[in-house]
């Protein structure tokens, strides 16, 4: 079984609430908060440790927040790895709208990083990255963190033979695919940043599939996945494409899906499944992560229980 390790470079407190009805200039009485550990990485390695599987997580973190985040990790018996970062961890914040079923989703920047900071987190990847293992970078990018992050990593992992996952969006995903000088192993996003990248929209699975391959083509990674929302999710590698379908569920919160998406795809495929088998699992912890409320994961058991439903369609 292979090693998993994930970073995340902006992690936040995820303080999830709910008020009666949200409407502006008054006090909005909420309910107590519900407060958990976030950011992509971290999600990610928490979905694992759901699943029954286990990954070690890079964390930047400062400050008040930051030891209140590390400490929530802890008692989820999640392995960490401090990366002093800047200023103070930010928090993000959820308001459920009880009269509407709305949910608003209010998040702050992180602090702005020095060059000093950005190479901290690339000597401690190195440091820490598993031989013949998974990294896994994902979630948003401090201000300060050049675009070419991912790059820089890619090329200081590459000793260790480890697979490099980045599931990222925005300036640092249009840079992968416009300057990709060392491409990842697998790149993920959703189909709204695949159109914007295309510069079309993408109707049919195929057409994200097609897309897809053409970036393949031009050596921007190995395999690309992009989600389609309700439909699933495209996996293209150079020997094909296929639609790995979610499960057919009532959604609760669509907070996690992504996060639980590659959690499942990664520990999959550190168990030894075929990549397509790791789609496969990755839909069905998406599809468990809309069922649960708030900023909550998928359960190992609703992924298992799904897992049927989800289906590999080659396109």
């Amino acid at each position: 079984m292979s090693e998993i390790l994930t970073i995340t470079l902006n992690p936040a407190l995820d303080i999830n609430t709910e008020t009666d009805h949200v409407v502006p200039d008054v006090k909005l009485r909420c309910t107590e908060p519900q407060v958990d550990p976030g950011g992509g990485g971290i999600n990610v390695a928490r979905a694992i440790q759901y699943m029954g599987g286990k990954a070690t997580a890079i964390v930047a973190a400062a400050g008040h927040n930051g030891n209140r985040l590390l400490d929530l990790l802890g008692a989820e018996g999640i392995p960490t790895v401090k990366i002093p970062s800047p200023g103070e961890t930010r928090s993000s914040v959820v308001v459920n709208c009880k009269e509407t079923g709305l949910q608003y989703r209010f998040v702050l920047p992180g602090p702005p990083w020095s060059d000093e900071h950005v190479r901290n987190a690339i000597v401690t990847t190195v440091q820490n990255a598993p031989e013949g293992g998974l990294i896994i970078l994902s979630g948003s990018q401090p201000p300060g963190v050049p675009l070419d992050f991912e790059e820089s990593l890619s090329t200081a992992i590459r000793h260790a033979g480890a697979r490099l996952i980045v599931d990222t969006s925005g300036p640092a995903l249009r840079r992968i695919v416009e300057d990709h000088t060392s491409p990842p192993f697998l790149l993920r996003s959703d189909d709204e940043e695949a159109e914007g990248l295309a510069g079309r929209k993408l109707v049919t699975p195929a057409d994200t599939a097609a897309f897809s391959r053409s970036l393949i083509e031009n050596g921007v990674a190995q395999n690309i996945i992009f989600a389609r929302g309700a439909e699933g999710s495209v996996l293209t590698t150079a020997e094909g494409s296929w639609l790995a379908t979610a499960a057919k569920v009532t959604v609760v919160s669509k907070v996690g899906a992504g996060d639980s998406y590659v959690g499942g795809f990664t520990l999959s495929l550190s168990r030894g499944s075929s990549i397509q088998e790791a789609a496969r699992w990755g839909a069905a912890a998406a599809s468990a992560a809309v069922t649960t409320e708030a900023t909550q994961l998928c359960r190992g058991e609703d992924v298992e229980r799904l897992l049927p439903q989800c289906k590999l369609i080659p396109l």
